[in-house]
């Protein structure tokens, strides 16, 4: 199941995402995390210090690897050279899985011990000095497209993006690679602007969208956050003392954690368990084609000297093994 936590900045995303993957990992389940976030601060709220979080490989440095494997045997992809963050993959590309062991994972991810558990951790990479004037943080953020738009997983297991503030994800297809999209709010009006123009971009894509009140001080917070979100609104969380020690750098062991925000990440799991009846690959990879199109006629045609078109493979849709066959594939559409 591939989940994104989205908002403005400040809102506790990190934070939320942070708990909600130790949630998971305490719950024994297959988790990759990964910091898609311009500030990358995942792997701190996760208990890594500062220079253990520099540390981690950045997907974009590794971007080449990444690409040479997901290319595969795939004839309609020339070379690495013309494959861009919205590349679909086709007959003979490599797939992902969330539990295997695979040269991507093996460059970029690093294995997290958590209380009860652990996770795989990635991140995009944190800006430098030499992108400063010449790059945009979407560039930074293609890694992580390029192996959602290659990657088949089950119910079960989980990958949770913690995602660029406000609606920066909306510069491609990539909000719509999620089975279910958590946008974190303050009781505020510029927390719930973040949130219409999310309901504004997804509507047309069939995303599904749930708001996460955070900071939520009392019945006036609340009340607030349901008039202006409505039936979106699927739970909030208030204060919390763990979090403030984990802040800190001191955090308890996560089974410490309040009980009335142990009970809203129940929720947030249930809302995705029951997010995978309206999974539909054959939508997944008409969006992902439709994407891929777009932005090869707006620039990767030209960047690449290539027809990026001839990439889509028209008898390839992404498909779902049951886990005892063990692997994933693609059939003809239907």
């Amino acid at each position: 199941m591939k989940i994104a936590f989205v908002g403005k900045g400040g809102s506790g995303k990190t934070t939320l995402s942070s708990l909600f993957i130790r949630h998971l990992a305490a719950a024994h389940a297959p988790v990759v995390a990964v910091d898609a976030d311009i500030n990358q601060h995942l792997g701190v709220a996760l208990g890594l210090d500062e220079a253990e979080a520099a540390a981690l490989p950045a997907m974009g440095a590794h971007l080449p690897l990444i690409k040479d494997y997901l290319r595969g045997t795939n004839p309609r992809i020339a070379s690495t050279e013309t494959m861009i963050k919205t590349t679909p993959p086709g007959e003979g590309s490599r797939l992902l899985r969330i539990g295997e062991d695979n040269p991507v994972y093996q460059a970029c991810a690093r294995t997290l011990p958590l209380d009860d558990g652990s996770v795989r951790l990635m991140a995009t990479g944190p800006f430098t000095e030499s992108d400063l004037g010449v790059a945009c943080y979407h560039s930074k953020v293609g890694a992580i497209e390029l192996c959602l738009n290659h990657l088949v997983d089950g119910p079960g297991e989980f990958i949770v993006v913690d995602m660029t503030a406000g609606s920066d994800s909306f510069a491609s297809g990539l909000f719509t690679r999620f089975d279910m999209t958590f946008l974190v709010a303050e009781p505020t009006r510029k927390g719930v602007s973040v949130y219409r123009q999310y309901k504004e971009y997804a509507r047309d894509f069939d995303v599904a969208l749930r708001v996460v009140g955070n900071k939520v001080q009392g019945p006036d917070d609340l009340d607030f956050l349901r008039a202006e979100v409505g039936d979106d609104l699927l739970v909030a969380f208030g204060h919390s003392d763990w979090v403030r020690a984990m802040e800190k750098g001191r955090a308890p062991r996560f089974e410490e954690l309040e009980e009335t925000n142990r009970d809203a990440l129940r929720a947030l799991r249930d809302a995705v368990d029951a997010s995978y009846e309206r999974r539909d690959w054959q939508r997944y990879t008409r969006q992902m084609v439709h994407f891929h199109l777009k932005n090869a006629q707006s620039w990767g045609n030209a960047k690449t000297g290539a027809d990026l078109a001839a990439q889509v493979d028209p008898a390839f849709a992404l498909r779902e093994f049951a886990p005892e066959e063990g692997s994933a594939a693609a059939h003809a559409p239907a």
